[in-house]
């Protein structure tokens, strides 16, 4: 790469090599293309978590935007990614509002107090690994600790989920119908229409529920009223935070899962572009808690990086990071459009909730998942112990107050598996004994 601050984005001409890379870009109507590509592969989940928080989802898509240019200019362009909502927020701003599931938030600013000051301590770390580096992080946390951590967050939220669609016997029937269809394109598609599982599946469970209901009468019809009253352009309306602090105390730890999630998407896409982004780990650090800090000021999720659009890179081979430029501008025009806003509205309780189920699974299966990639040894009782006490903690929503200060169950969980990890460490010779 170059010296400069930014890249100079070479253009690439010819056919002859298939990847593109971060600091390189293809012909504008193709980068337009691809753009258009990781905003709907980012588009689910970042409309799914502020719904299940009770956010308003239109300012969230919007702040995603935001946050990603944000996130762009910190890292100088050098590290390709799009900022989306956090699913890591879900389980804690449930907690802290007393969040009923259904519609807006009431609220809402108590959870934004507390979102920013979970980026100001994220911002923070990034500061931290920019003087020293990522060695006491990787120490910390190795992946017998991060597979731990993501699991939890899955298997914490499960509750909810289910939960959210036990009101009657045919939300029920509808949350089986919609996991039918995610599993069904995950199952049977190929392409970019598998990566779009969820947003795919979604869709036809929608269709499915609107037939059932608004077509044969069963169930609670959907209300379209909504979307034919709703502006095509207008203003995302904001929110301003309160500062509660029990509310920051609860969501500052969540600082934690963000870098360790941060970190793995880093070593994916260094690993992926065959570029050492290492020396970028901090600045993406400080860009994500910026983000996550500004997000929060305006009413908006904490923010991360997204998979969903490592996987796009994956398939694609297009790591430009102009791309995400593109898709951050596609996201802000998006979120001046009520209309838009109201269409996610209409989306039914139980097909959230089915959706719901498998999103957070899919979660809990991740982090066993780093456990496998990463050939995590389980014949040692140092990661056994760990990692059964992290998911009994996270899964049973153990929570912790010492004075004014309180833990849920994945706050818990988090501080747990990194200081069991550390009190149980052997020193070298008895390792070398074993």
């Amino acid at each position: 790469m170059s010296d400069s601050y930014f890249p100079r984005w070479r253009a690439q001409t010819g056919d002859t090599r298939s990847v593109v890379a971060p600091d390189e870009r293809l012909p504008w109507p193709q980068m337009f293309a691809m753009g258009v590509q990781h905003v709907v592969a980012m588009f689910g989940s970042t409309v799914l978590a502020p719904l299940l928080m009770g956010f308003d989802p239109n300012l969230c898509i919007f702040m995603s935007g935001v946050g990603t240019l944000l996130f762009f200019v910190v890292v100088g362009g050098r590290v390709p990614s799009y900022l989306g909502s956090s699913f890591a927020f879900i389980g804690l701003v449930i907690a802290v509002t007393g969040y009923g599931g259904q519609g807006p938030n009431p609220n809402i600013p108590v959870a934004l107090g507390g979102i920013i000051a979970c980026g100001v301590a994220y911002t923070l770390i990034g500061l931290l690994v920019s003087a020293i580096g990522t060695k006491w992080i990787e120490t910390l946390m190795p992946p017998v600790v991060t597979g731990a951590i993501v699991c939890v967050i899955g298997l914490n939220l499960a509750p909810i989920a289910v939960k959210g669609v036990s009101g009657s016997i045919f939300d029920s029937w509808m949350a089986i119908v919609t996991v039918l269809c995610v599993g069904g394109v995950a199952v049977f598609t190929r392409g970019m229409l598998q990566r779009l599982l969820i947003l795919v599946g979604l869709l036809i469970a929608y269709v499915i529920y609107a037939i059932v209901t608004n077509g044969m009468g069963l169930g609670k019809p959907i209300d379209f009223s909504i979307v034919a009253n709703a502006a095509w352009f207008g203003m995302p309306k904001f929110t301003a935070p309160v500062f509660d602090p029990h509310a920051m105390t609860l969501l500052v730890p969540i600082a934690v899962i963000l870098v360790a999630e941060n970190l793995g998407h880093i070593k994916a896409v260094s690993a992926m572009t065959g570029y050492n982004l290492d020396r970028y780990v901090g600045r993406a650090f400080i860009g994500d808690g910026l983000a996550t800090i500004v997000s929060g000021f305006a009413g908006g999720t904490g923010v991360t990086t997204y998979a969903e659009n490592i996987g796009v890179m994956a398939v694609t081979k297009i790591y430009s990071t102009l791309v995400f430029v593109i898709a951050a501008v596609i996201a802000l025009v998006l979120g001046f459009s009520p209309k838009f806003g109201a269409v996610i509205q209409t989306i039914p309780g139980p097909v959230l909730g089915g959706v719901s189920i498998v999103v957070f699974g899919l979660i809990a299966v991740t982090g066993a998942r780093i456990w496998v990639v990463n050939k995590v040894d389980f014949s040692d009782n140092r990661n056994l112990i760990v990692a059964a006490v992290t998911l009994v903690l996270g899964a049973g929503d153990f929570s912790l107050k010492l004075g004014g200060f309180g833990l849920g169950g994945i706050g818990t969980a988090t501080f747990g598996a990194i200081i069991l990890y550390a009190l149980l460490r052997r020193k070298p010779a008895q390792e070398a004994a074993v």
